[in-house]
């Protein structure tokens, strides 16, 4: 079991329970999914610019990258229908806990001038997402190796029914968020 969700298991859950009165344990929001979102614009003029962002997310979450495709054209950006423009990964079960224990305490600290995460960045659902300017913050990627430096979304999906709970959650887990 990894760090984090041994976290969850003996701290989180009480601390949460006893904070908004659950009567069961099962009522306690827990992480449902983690998806990371890297999109390659430049992939329309260059098909090696998708296939190194699909190589850096291996690297990142040691899952294999989906190929995303643009859902319509648009003249002003150059893309028609159906050119892969992206890459995403579904994270789940212990690969999640993993992904998010080393984006918390490896890769968010080397973000430069990091002052924490927005509070604000909730989906009145109780999902969470945060943008990353370069994927250089991860340890597995090698700088001299890079193509292009790209940033990557990543939405954390919990099952929360409010902002509030989802915030509790993710911060009894140590995200850091700005004050």
């Amino acid at each position: 079991m990894n760090r984090l969700e041994e976290k969850y298991k003996k701290e989180v859950v009480p601390s949460l329970t006893k904070k908004h009165n659950y009567s069961s344990v099962m009522l306690v929001p827990k992480l449902e999914k983690i998806v990371v979102n890297m999109g390659v614009g430049d992939a329309v003029a260059n098909s090696k610019m998708l296939e190194a962002a699909v190589s850096d997310l291996e690297k990142i979450t040691g899952l294999k990258p989906v190929e995303t495709k643009a859902k319509k054209s648009i003249a002003s950006f150059k893309i028609r229908e159906g050119h892969k423009i992206g890459c995403k990964v579904t994270l789940r079960g212990e690969k999640m806990y993993n992904f998010l224990d080393k984006l918390i305490s490896v890769g968010l600290p080397r973000v430069r001038d990091f002052r924490g995460v927005s509070p604000k960045s909730f989906d009145g659902r109780g999902n969470y997402t945060l943008g990353i300017k370069e994927q250089l913050i991860f340890p597995e990627i090698n700088f001299d190796e890079v193509v292009k430096v790209r940033g990557m979304d990543i939405v954390i999906v919990t099952t929360a029914k409010t902002d509030e709970e989802a915030f509790d959650l993710l911060k009894e887990l140590g995200v850091p968020f700005r004050k």
